[in-house]
């Protein structure tokens, strides 16, 4: 059953693809239902997969294989925040690994052109820090890197 609330993903043909990986690698995840298209369509013909529903840690969304029209973009992202520095590389390595690409602050790219936050709760922490100078500091370390280290972040911190 769709949820009140839905995100709607739009992908070219891989939705299923997407779905299954997002499934295997994060946690409270999970493939549901799959809809095969009733007759042809732009970009898609009778019996192609049209919609995937799935979760994402726990977020309802739906893969929708609307076509080439449409790219993902940072616009729009999920966050996921990170208990530790083996969550955080395990994350991050998945989603590089499978055909995705780094980039700076904790972001990534999935291969389907999704943006990913992997965001330690200690970079959270260390940012919204109450003493300005080492929160500061924390930041600055941040914007140096690609995937967070956890370490760096703390000892900027602590100055």
């Amino acid at each position: 059953m769709i949820s009140k609330n839905t995100i709607c993903l739009w992908f070219d043909g891989t939705a299923a693809e997407a779905a299954q990986f997002y499934a295997a690698t994060f946690p409270d995840s999970a493939v549901g239902t799959i809809h095969r298209a009733p007759g042809d369509y732009p970009d898609g013909r009778q019996g192609d997969v049209l919609m995937v529903e799935f979760t994402v840690m726990g977020i309802p969304c739906i893969g929708l294989n609307g076509g080439p029209a449409f790219k993902h973009s940072e616009a729009f992202s999920f966050q996921v925040a990170t208990d530790d520095q083996a969550e955080t590389d395990r994350l991050w390595h998945a989603i590089v690994g499978n055909g995705g690409q780094e980039s700076e602050c904790g972001w990534c790219k999935d291969k389907w052109g999704l943006s990913w936050q992997i965001t330690p709760r200690a970079l959270m922490a260390a940012i919204a820090d109450p003493d300005r100078a080492a929160a500061k500091r924390a930041f600055e370390a941040m914007m140096q890197m690609g995937k967070i280290d956890i370490a760096a972040i703390e000892a900027a911190r602590r100055g």
